[in-house]
């Protein structure tokens, strides 16, 4: 097709030229080979590559909305039978899918085409994607920072032209993360709303849920169409929405919606100016819109959610170093995983059932909360995340730290180290940085993160936007008002990469 350049196009763009025949899947199949060829040898952002298998699907497609639509998959729970899903980790080098997730399946039903599997942290435990078995993936907006975590790999496939559209899962802020650091639209569904099957009916008791990363509102709010879902096997299922969402982010609110928002930190720690900055202007953006907004904080105690969300971590690291014996056909020893993993895993067997209980409470206590909370405001505002993004490698452990844990590990000391307090530090230096996304995992409310602000050096900062839960509408009709203002951060103005 002359004059077609690829990367121009979001995902619905691209199905639209397929469906009036003005270029092949197998052509758009091959202009996204030649881009993730060409740019991820210095993004790390693929691990995986399934050009064949793509090719050979490109031949075939069902008339679905993205039909011929080039996309990646992320390297945790989004199986695709045959290949790999190694969560990150050295200890599932070895395992290949034996059934395609709902999820994959959903997304075949749609067109999508499956050309690769994105990097991810070790079983997506942190907020950058450094991997020591993949190693790093950097930020297209400038490599030598993070693209946040655990979505790292699909953000930075997406903001960097790869695919319009990447697979994307959020237990604590997986996808709003790599969104604003990216200057890319992420959505988190309300808990129940996409599937999670076929092997379990919950994905960490509930707190995550799967969706994409994605350039437009549009991209997200379709796929959202595609994903929703009545899943008979899950534990929890979404109040039901019979509308389009993409019709519906297209079409400009007819009611003034009461935002509040907050600047402070749920833990009570530094949100950076930058952070802060971005906050500010976009309720002044929302007030000349015509929309009402207020400073005003959410009624819950942050520090509570936090101690339930890593009782929620712990928990879960543990379950999954006593399930990796089914892959290596032994028990899980040390050296099989990073040692911070080991480490949270020995953590997850200190924690007691009844502490464990008492943190499930909490969400329900939180989710109590926040539901009377949204009876009087539609969106509660903050920050994505406290800090800008750090550099690779900056957030690895100190000598001290890495010290601590070795000595924990010969020991047998890690409930010992929890009662000094060196946990609850360890926890503080990690969540003080994103203190702001678990709420929404917790309480299973959907939030977003909106690209809407770009810091003096030109680095992207999100906002984050939660409503009340099933209202993913109210979210994707504000994001898709908020797209069509200038304050809106277009990746494809980064020159470096689309000039």
């Amino acid at each position: 097709m002359r004059g077609f350049n690829y990367a121009d196009y979001d995902g619905l763009g691209l199905a639209e030229l397929v469906k009036k025949k003005e270029v092949r899947p197998i052509e758009l199949v091959e202009a996204a080979i030649e881009r993730i060829e060409a740019l991820n040898p210095q993004f790390n952002a693929v691990i995986h590559k399934m050009y064949d298998q793509a090719r050979a699907q490109a031949e075939t497609l069902p008339d679905g909305p993205f039909a011929g639509v080039p996309m990646l998959l992320k390297n945790i729970t989004q199986e695709i039978k045959g290949e790999p899903t190694t969560f990150g980790s050295k200890a599932l080098a070895g395992y290949r899918a034996k059934e395609d997730s709902h999820y994959v399946k959903k997304l075949r039903e749609a067109g999508a085409v499956f050309l690769g599997i994105t990097n991810t942290p070790e079983f997506g435990l942190v907020a950058v994607t450094e991997p020591a078995h993949y190693g790093p993936t950097r930020n297209p907006w400038n490599p030598d920072y993070t693209p946040g975590g655990s979505s790292g790999g699909s953000a930075a496939a997406v903001a960097s032209g790869m695919v319009p559209i990447a697979g994307a899962n959020d237990g604590g802020g997986s996808i709003r993360i790599p969104a604003a650091y990216c200057g890319l639209f992420g959505l988190k569904p309300t808990r129940g709303r996409t599937p999670v099957g076929p092997r379990v009916g919950r994905q960490w008791q509930g707190a995550a849920v799967e969706h994409v990363l994605t350039r437009s509102v549009r991209d997200s709010a379709a796929m959202l169409d595609v994903l929703k879902t009545y899943e008979k096997t899950a534990a929890y299922h979404a109040p039901a929405y019979e509308g389009s969402y993409l019709e519906l982010s297209q079409t400009p609110p007819k009611k003034r919606f009461r935002i509040a928002f907050s600047l402070q930190s749920p833990l009570g720690t530094e949100v950076e100016p930058e952070c802060r900055e971005a906050v500010l202007k976009t309720a002044k953006l929302l007030e000349s819109m015509g929309h009402a907004v207020e400073e005003k904080e959410a009624p819950v105690d942050g520090r509570k959610i936090a101690a339930a969300y890593m009782s929620l971590y712990f928990g879960e690291v543990g379950a999954t170093l006593d399930e990796l014996e089914e892959a290596l056909g032994r028990k899980a020893r040390h050296d099989d995983v990073e040692p911070t993993t080991w480490f949270l895993g020995q953590l997850g067997k200190a924690v007691s059932a009844k502490d464990f209980v008492l943190g499930l409470r909490e969400w329900d206590k939180a989710a109590h909360q926040m539901e009377t909370f949204h009876e009087t405001y539609d969106f509660y505002l903050t920050p994505t995340t406290a800090y800008k993004q750090a550099k690779i490698g900056e957030l690895g452990l100190s000598r001290a730290e890495q010290f601590s844990l070795h000595v924990a590990r010969v020991l047998h000391l890690a409930g010992w180290l929890q009662r000094l307090g060196i946990v609850d530090r360890l926890v503080e230096k990690n969540l003080m940085r994103t203190p702001f996304t678990q709420l929404a995992n917790l309480t299973g409310q959907p939030a977003m993160s909106v690209p809407l602000h770009l810091t003096e050096s030109g680095l992207p900062v999100g906002v984050q936007f939660m409503a009340a839960k099933g209202r993913e509408d109210l979210l994707l009709q504000l994001a898709g008002e908020l797209e069509k203002t200038d304050h809106w951060v277009d990746i494809r103005k980064n020159k470096r990469l689309f000039g």
